[in-house]
């Protein structure tokens, strides 16, 4: 059974790239899509987003260990997650797997680490789209009737945030381990110290939404700002579906949330070649990072396997020399 929990995602996935590029893509419209983009002007703007959002989700991340788990260093943290973003060219959830089993061997095995990097910015960034979501919703020309598929993610979203809650109250009375961890832990951390990642959040939110307005125009694809960020939200759940390096995903997601803007060959140009940015850039972070991330482990278990302390100058330095 576990076994197809693992296979299935993927065979969905394979569909996807199949029925994405094998069928519903005309290529000869595809490339000449592409031939009319102010290539210099999509490159930077798509290499600022994708460089922003490594960059404040490692220093968030960071930051949730030190707070409220241990300290570590910043650079110990950018090490690991640097080189696990050469997994992300194959696949999100396995580089995060990746990211987090390396944060809980440079923690000594401490699942609380875990819960930190991945609850505190995991849940705040939900919530923060959930509210983008909410909050443009009403401001969208033809409000809910015209907008079915911002309404429905809307009211599946908060249900969503309604279970959680509830569950997080139930997990004592009916002795779930792992929902009570996941209290206990939340419990010890007052409300007023996660602002400051609502306040990142929401600002990476909007500058997330102004890129993809200056990327999608410097392509030749004029979405509108406020479409965007009611949908760009839709997008990153789409996203959570496991597929080689988001191909196949992001396209249909683009192609199906904006058809009312531009044509459907533009719309899967404009995803193709986002996603192929991207992969570039998660494999040279990789290749940047690997060699330290590698070598911060290797001390780490060989220190810890003698017995000594953790070597001071890998702690502090660690993506130095």
């Amino acid at each position: 059974m576990k076994s197809w929990r693992h296979v299935v995602p993927w065979v969905v996935s394979a569909a996807l790239l199949a029925y994405v590029f094998g069928f519903a893509t005309d290529w000869a419209a595809l490339v000449g899509a592409m031939r009319h983009a102010d290539v210099p002007l999509f490159l930077a703007v798509t290499a600022a987003d994708r460089l922003a959002f490594f960059g404040v989700w490692t220093w968030l991340q960071a930051l949730a260990v030190r707070k409220f788990v241990r300290e570590v260093s910043f650079r110990e943290v950018f090490a690991i997650r640097g080189g696990s973003e050469l997994l992300r060219a194959v696949s999100n959830p396995l580089s995060d797997a990746a990211f987090f089993v390396g944060l809980a061997r440079l923690t000594g095995g401490r699942m609380d680490a875990v819960l930190g990097a991945a609850l505190i910015p995991g849940v705040i960034h939900f919530a923060v789209m959930v509210l983008q979501l909410t909050i443009a919703l009403p401001l969208l020309p033809g409000g809910l009737e015209a907008n079915p598929d911002v309404a429905l993610t809307a009211g599946v979203s908060w249900a969503i945030v309604a279970a959680a809650a509830g569950a997080a109250v139930l997990a004592p009375r009916f002795r779930l381990p792992a929902g009570g961890r996941v209290r206990r832990f939340l419990g010890r951390i007052p409300p007023r110290r996660l602002l400051p990642y609502v306040a990142c959040f929401a600002l990476l939110a909007v500058f997330d939404v102004t890129i993809q307005w200056l990327a999608s125009r410097a392509f030749g694809v004029p979405i509108p700002w406020l479409s965007l960020l009611a949908r760009i939200p839709i997008l990153y759940l789409a996203l959570t579906i496991p597929s080689f390096a988001n191909y196949g995903t992001r396209e249909l997601a683009w192609a199906g949330l904006f058809a009312d803007h531009a044509p459907r060959d533009t719309l899967i140009a404009y995803a193709f070649a986002t996603n192929t940015l991207f992969l570039l850039l998660n494999v040279v972070i990789g290749v940047l990072f690997l060699p330290r991330a590698l070598e911060l482990l290797r001390t780490v278990r060989e220190a810890r396997a003698a017995g000594e302390p953790v070597p001071e100058p890998l702690l502090h330095d660690a993506l130095e020399g």
